[in-house]
């Protein structure tokens, strides 16, 4: 038999190896991407510098911020143990967008998707405070596909909507009613322009998982629409894509040019913007607010529903205030305890 000391020795000698291979291949894992994604929280943006109008009011000590998430590729160690990153959500490659979208098409497609969302926000910012707003809608523009869908075998970022069984679909919500009027599994023609040239294709309708659980065709979408303002604003957010910042953008501007909105807080806001008016939901929303909430952010603008909801788990004592509304963002502002 082994003495106690060289089994002691043989143990310790054993043990050492093992944390060293254990050190090296957790270093490995650090060091190698997987083939998944993270995202994780950003600082909040200012908009009083990104945003400039004509005859601008000067601002004060609140401000208003718009947040956005940080997304790259998840480290083996940051995939296989995910409490490295509490603050982190890990996606597959097909969550960030089709498989025939590579990475420098869905830049163009995300900065494009940035550029429609400022000229919405500024449409219905400046016809809110009274200006004369010139806007012609032509279509459902498809911002993603759903896996799995005909839908994603058929269409992509970029196209356009114009018609459903051969009815104009000028707005969105055209699109949506007349693709409510078929039953999940029938068949329904979609016709759409890509690069100019008008396509039509026959897509599968099936029934949406989220409430009100209507037919749907799996495509997530927003306005394409021209728009022609009396007067100039820029916005220059950067590198910065997607269409989550139109609340923000909007809410900016009538600040601006109009009322006083923050009234001296710091105020992060978040949702897609129609030109209706409408505020839709939007991805992320955890490392937004975790973001916002690191920063000392005291109240949140986020889309009322599951977002909220979502936005209460991680807010602190920072306040969350739901919208579905443009309209009804100024007015939880105006009326929000200071």
């Amino acid at each position: 038999m082994m003495k106690p000391r060289l089994l002691l020795k043989a143990l310790v000698a054993a043990a050492g190896v093992l944390l060293v291979a254990a050190v090296g291949l957790f270093v490995y894992a650090q060091l190698t991407y997987s083939s998944s994604y993270l995202f994780l929280p950003d600082k909040p943006h200012a908009l009083a510098p990104v945003v400039n109008v004509q005859d601008a009011h000067k601002g004060d000590k609140g401000g208003l911020y718009f947040v956005d998430v940080i997304e790259r590729k998840a480290t083996l160690a940051e995939r296989y143990l995910p409490f490295l990153r509490r603050d982190g959500t890990l996606v597959s490659e097909q969550q960030i967008g089709p498989s025939n979208v590579n990475d420098k098409e869905r830049a163009r497609i995300d900065a494009a998707s940035m550029a429609l969302s400022q000229k919405i926000a500024e449409a219905v910012a400046l016809r809110r405070l009274g200006y004369k707003v010139v806007i012609h809608p032509h279509g459902a523009l498809v911002e993603n596909t759903m896996p799995g869908t005909s839908a994603a075998a058929k269409l992509l970022p970029g196209d356009v909507i114009t018609a459903v069984d051969g009815v104009a679909t000028t707005d969105f919500g055209r699109l949506r009613a007349l693709v409510s009027r078929h039953h999940a599994g029938e068949r329904v023609r979609i016709t759409f322009i890509r690069a100019g040239r008008a396509h039509t294709v026959s897509l599968r309708t099936f029934t949406s998982g989220a409430p009100p659980h209507q037919t749907a065709i799996g495509v997530l979408i927003t306005q394409a629409v021209g728009i022609k303002l009396p007067i100039e604003v820029k916005i220059n957010v950067g590198d910065v894509g997607g269409p989550s910042a139109g609340l923000a953008f909007a809410l900016e501007l009538t600040d601006k040019l109009g009322s006083d909105i923050d009234r001296g807080r710091r105020i992060a806001a978040t949702g897609e913007l129609f030109i209706d008016g409408s505020v839709e939901p939007i991805g992320g929303v955890k490392q937004k607010v975790i973001g916002a909430r690191r920063a000392g952010i005291q109240i949140m603008l986020v889309p009322a529903g599951d977002n909220a909801n979502e936005a209460k788990r991680y807010a602190g004592t920072m306040k969350i205030i739901p919208v579905t509304s443009f309209q009804q963002a100024l007015h939880a502002l105006a009326t929000a305890v200071k």
